[in-house]
């Protein structure tokens, strides 16, 4: 009776199959998913706790102000200057800092020296000329870092100056201005976290800058600084490129797309058998229960390779579930590979190793009694898909 079962079961599915083919496919044409082209850029970022720095240096400072001597003639005096700061790079390009400077100034009215003391604090805005023109690269030994900044300056202690700025008690005896500037520093890495830098900077003032207001409208303060900058926790920087996950996505849209051809195979399977009836009534002396399932799962490969990635060691994991359900089943693990790269018998011995490290899984991972598995290389003499990239893969098929 079960011999009889089975054969009318057989016959009705067998009406079925010319049915299933076309239905299958027209599905997968039909309903592909493919990923289109993602522009491949990587992209730089920094979290909020990376590359903040401090500095501190030394170097000289010479006001440009309307002071002459005794013969009419500008000169100008160097004094020494000093410099500390704090900031953060917030992308491979840009960053700011908070920059103070300080010390002596001297400059010459008529037959005497005149001079005063000042410290002075900038608000910076700096771009790596470097990173933004020739690429990233945070090992970089040698960059221009070109800044601008906003700030404000407080001198005092003026002697021999025939000052004439007036306040609200005479004669102002110190002085608050706001300047502008911008400068140029050179970088020199010395480690990860250490760098060496020297920098000008040219602040712009009014005509105010020494308290003597008269002659061209415009003072400038020029500084000159070396020292070492610390950046904390070392400069460095994330990336990402959307291209790397487009692998990852193929390999998701390639299992989906066998899950529905799998889907539409059963559906016009079904469909058939509708149509073909009614089939002969068959009665049943006993329950028959018949565990079985449909060898669905692959195996694919990247280019060139044999190595079983995480997303497709599920399938492997899938197979071996079944045959532990199904005890009385063999598989054959039959390996391909495209027929695009590589000579024919490189491609057969490639799709020999794919279905080689399919076996070891299923063995010695999954404990599978290798008496149960057989291989079958194929190369690329045959090509079960039409997409090309589809062939660097293993098929599972019930051995007979």
């Amino acid at each position: 009776m079960k011999k009889n079962v089975f054969l009318t079961a057989a016959a009705c599915f067998a009406l079925a199959v010319p049915s299933v083919a076309n239905a299958q496919t027209t599905v997968v044409e039909e309903e592909t998913i493919s990923v289109s082209e993602v522009p491949c850029k990587t992209r730089y970022y920094v979290d909020s706790k990376s590359n903040w720095f401090i500095q501190f240096g030394a170097g000289v400072a010479s006001p440009f102000v309307d002071g002459r001597n005794a013969q009419g003639d500008r000169e100008q005096h160097f004094t020494a200057n000093y410099t500390v700061g704090f900031g953060k790079w917030f992308s491979p390009y840009m960053g700011w800092r908070v920059a103070f400077n300080g010390g002596a100034l001297h400059w010459t009215e008529g037959a005497d020296m005149a001079r005063s003391k000042y410290v002075n604090g900038n608000v910076d805005f700096m771009w790596d000329m470097f990173n933004s023109l020739g690429g990233v690269n945070s090992n970089r030994v040698f960059s221009i870092v070109p800044f601008v900044g906003l700030g404000g300056t407080f001198m005092w202690d003026y002697k021999n100056n025939p000052s004439n700025i007036q306040g609200s008690h005479g004669v102002k005896h110190n002085q608050w201005t706001l300047p502008v500037s911008a400068g140029l520093q050179l970088r020199f890495r010395l480690s990860r976290y250490v760098d060496f830098f020297a920098e000008a900077r040219a602040a712009f003032y009014g005509d105010n800058f020494n308290n003597i207001a008269f002659g061209r409208p415009v003072d400038i303060n020029l500084t000159v600084n070396g020292g070492f900058a610390v950046t904390l926790g070392g400069r460095d920087y994330n990336s990402y490129n959307p291209c790397d996950y487009v692998g990852y996505i193929n390999t998701l849209n390639n299992q989906v797309n066998d899950l529905r051809g799998a889907l539409a195979t059963t559906a016009a399977a079904l469909a058939s058998a509708e149509a073909q009836l009614p089939c002969p009534e068959v009665v049943a002396q006993e329950t028959v229960v018949v565990e079985t399932a449909p060898l669905m799962a692959t195996v694919r490969f990247s280019l060139n390779s044999s190595k079983i990635t995480n997303t497709e060691m599920v399938n492997v994991f899938n197979i071996a579930e079944w045959m532990k359900a199904n005890p009385e089943q063999n598989v054959a693990i039959v390996g391909y590979a495209d027929k695009d790269t590589g000579t024919s018998d490189y491609n057969m011995a490639l799709s020999k190793r794919r279905a080689q490290s399919v076996y070891d899984a299923l063995v010695n991972k999954y404990g599978i009694n290798p008496d149960r598995l057989s291989i079958q290389a194929e190369g690329s003499s045959q090509q079960p898909y039409d997409v090309n990239n589809w062939n660097r893969i293993v098929i599972f098929n019930v051995a007979q």
